[in-house]
């Protein structure tokens, strides 16, 4: 984990400029902690893409820890504000139960945003597990969505169920849950259209779906994983709202961190939807998507060496 420690580091830099580079000024520019180092701290972190709200709250509890702790000096207290921001990033539930148990994997989001790739990298994850996988191609409006994913299968070394371009994506969805039955297949992973003529048809099309798992394979274990591009900020967020109305969503990924300045947005997503960060990519290899750890994203914004230490 040593070397992914590294390459997360090494993809938020452009995020560790936007804020940390801010925060560490306002720590060096202010001789005593008063409403204007505050305001200051609220403005970086905000337009760091961490939101308004879990701003509000990150802020909250350092000026809470600032007073119980009868910290005067602002460089005192930066310690105190990683704590927060991790604090902050904390979710009720983690685990990956669909790595244990037979389940049928949805994953959803707009187009553009990584999902086939993190179809194919997820089965790979999965395969070198141990697990038995299979690939419903199930995004079939989008020409080179099936392309792209039986090349993802073959390079993962997995089996995935396709359907003719422009077929009733619930079809591929149908044949694949036969197919995963038959097979006595692990993990079934769904690739799902992100885009249809318009956002209704998509939803109404997602809870197709779901209606059709429910029906044709009762009692599997169930997970919906949302992927959303970290380059796109609020956006993200708003993307994961929308589906959340219709999909019950159990778990992020979020793609394309590495070069972007927008990274603060995995603060957001994860405080403001209580929804877990599962996976987080940063590159195109099938390695390059890895579990997400809040604690060691923090550490990696904000170059904490310990952890690297600890790990190296």
């Amino acid at each position: 984990m040593a070397g992914f420690f590294s390459k997360l580091k090494e993809g938020l830099s452009k995020t560790r400029n936007n804020i940390v580079h801010g925060i560490d000024s306002v720590f060096s520019g202010f001789s005593s902690i008063d409403e204007e180092f505050y305001e200051e701290l609220e403005e970086i972190l905000i337009m760091g893409d961490i939101g308004v709200n879990a701003t509000s709250d990150i802020l909250e509890r350092l000026r809470r820890q600032v007073k119980e702790n009868h910290i005067k000096e602002p460089s005192l207290c930066k310690s105190f504000l990683i704590e927060s921001i991790k604090e902050q990033m904390k979710v009720e539930e983690t685990a990956y139960e669909f790595e244990k148990r037979q389940s049928v994997v949805l994953v959803i989001g707009v187009n553009g945003v990584g999902k086939t790739t993190s179809v194919g990298k997820l089965a790979g994850i999965l395969k070198g597990q141990g697990r038995k996988v299979l690939i419903a191609a199930a995004d079939t409006y989008r020409a080179a969505a099936c392309e792209q994913l039986t090349e993802w299968a073959n390079r993962a070394g997995v089996d995935i169920i396709t359907g003719a371009q422009g077929a009733d994506p619930s079809s591929v969805v149908y044949d694949a849950v036969n197919a995963a039955k038959a097979r006595h297949t692990d993990v079934l992973i769904c690739d799902t259209a992100g885009r249809l003529h318009n956002k209704k048809n998509l939803m109404e099309e997602l809870k197709k779906m779901n209606r059709i798992i429910d029906r044709e394979f009762p009692g599997v274990y169930r997970e919906n994983l949302i992927v959303l591009d970290g380059t796109t900020g609020q956006n993200a967020l708003n993307q994961a709202r929308e589906f959340g109305q219709t999909a019950n969503l159990t778990g992020i990924i979020l793609t394309k961190m590495d070069g972007t300045s927008k990274g603060g947005i995995a603060v957001a997503i994860q405080s403001e939807l209580n929804v877990p960060v599962k996976y987080i990519g940063v590159g195109e290899k099938l390695d390059d998507l890895q579990k997400f750890d809040s604690e060691q994203f923090v550490n990696a914004l904000f170059d904490v060496n310990e952890q690297a230490l600890q790990e190296g």
